[in-house]
């Protein structure tokens, strides 16, 4: 049997780790399809997604209106902050319009997290730091406020960081919807017929990790970069849940919306029309 390799981009972290852990680990029958993992930061793999590099990809929502043409979204992978979300930090208390004159470290103006973030305050100053790094740079002084994404959102208080907005909530309260941050997209040249078999394995993934969900948390601690087994599973059950297994009606909307708004706010060039493969 011909094998046939897919590309598989996805980010170091215990949520898309526990997605993909079925795939990783060979626990599903993938035919005559082998899947080669390549992990990097969300904002290196937007930037792939531009150039159209990888068959499948992680990819921020944000990005997603830009490549269009090359993509369709799969209907499985989302990962919604469902009245939760990046988390805007400070060392020292801030109020939002404090917020507003300052400069905000971000993990790349290609995350849907630097979207939300000019949505919620405007046009402000943001510098781009690896995600990883943002805590040490707001800690450091060498910025006042700083955009978290990932596991920050959950170990901020234990370093003593306060809480200017979590995004999430605050769109939960603008628009009643969750926060769409990020998904799966694939190249729309594979054609349907392997479209939908890489679709059907990858829902297969994620439903694997949550029908055997100890095994799947413990592999994606290696990913959670010091977390200890409790607080990955707690980070895991926040963006991996049913919008994962399907956006359903209520997610779809809520990338509708979202990408409208940035269109209305002159974020995103052009109007976009969602396609789901």
């Amino acid at each position: 049997m011909n094998k046939r390799e897919i590309t598989l981009g996805h980010s170091p972290d215990p949520d898309d780790a526990f997605m993909f852990y079925a795939l990783a680990a060979e626990k599903i029958d993938t035919g005559n399809l082998t899947f080669r993992h390549i992990i990097q930061d969300i904002e290196t793999l937007n930037r792939r997604a531009l150039n159209a590099e990888l068959d499948v990809t992680a990819v921020s929502i944000h990005t997603y209106a830009y490549v269009l043409n090359d993509y369709a979204l799969l209907t499985s992978g989302a990962s919604m902050g469902n009245n939760y979300g990046p988390l805007l930090i400070s060392r020292k208390p801030m109020t939002l319009d404090e917020a507003k004159t300052k400069t905000i470290a971000i993990a790349g103006k290609m995350t849907t997290s630097a979207l939300a973030l000019r949505l919620c305050l405007g046009d402000v100053e943001t510098v781009e730091i690896p995600f990883d790094k943002i805590m040490d740079a707001v800690d450091s002084g060498e910025v006042e406020a700083g955009l978290l994404i990932h596991e920050g959102q959950l170990t901020y208080k234990a370093r003593g960081f306060n809480k200017v907005v979590d995004l999430g909530e605050w769109w939960m309260q603008e628009t009643g919807l969750p926060l769409p941050l990020g998904g799966n997209a694939i190249k729309k040249s594979l054609g349907n017929e392997l479209i939908q078999r890489v679709s059907n394995l990858l829902r297969e993934s994620i439903e694997y990790g949550l029908a055997n969900r100890e095994v799947a948390v413990r592999h994606s601690m290696k990913y959670g970069r010091g977390m200890e087994e409790s607080l990955t599973d707690k980070f895991v059950g926040m963006y991996v849940n049913d919008y994962t297994i399907d956006y359903g009606e209520r997610g779809r909307k809520a990338v509708q919306l979202l990408l409208e708004r940035a269109h209305q706010a002159g974020i995103i060039p052009s109007p976009v029309e969602l396609e789901f493969a």
